[in-house]
């Protein structure tokens, strides 16, 4: 909830800010957004790809635990990835301690 509550402060404070236009034509701007989203989304050719069963499998239950198809999900991993928004897990900081030892 503090996320939403910066967020919102954010977009008032650039409001105040004087950033923010009207836009003239609201349709028309709506209608070539949504157009170019159509056009992004435009899933309109078909790959065929071989890979191993185990990745298959893993897929398939990556897939299933966050409830989308396996298909979609390997389309999301290659758009994030042409688009440079494809990210590597950084590892799990390691936490230093003044540990006793036995002995």
């Amino acid at each position: 909830m503090d996320d939403e509550r910066q967020l919102d402060e954010e977009i008032l404070a650039s409001f105040e800010r004087g950033e923010w236009r009207q836009v003239k034509n609201v349709r028309s701007e709506i209608d070539r957004h949504t157009a170019y989203a159509k056009a992004a989304l435009a899933k309109d050719k078909r790959v065929n790809i071989r890979i191993s069963l185990r990745d298959l499998e893993d897929l398939q239950a990556k897939a299933a635990a966050e409830g989308v198809a396996y298909q979609s999900l390997m389309s999301s991993v290659l758009h994030k990835y042409v688009t440079g928004r494809l990210v590597e897990p950084q590892p799990a900081p390691v936490k230093r301690g003044a540990k006793k030892r036995a002995g």
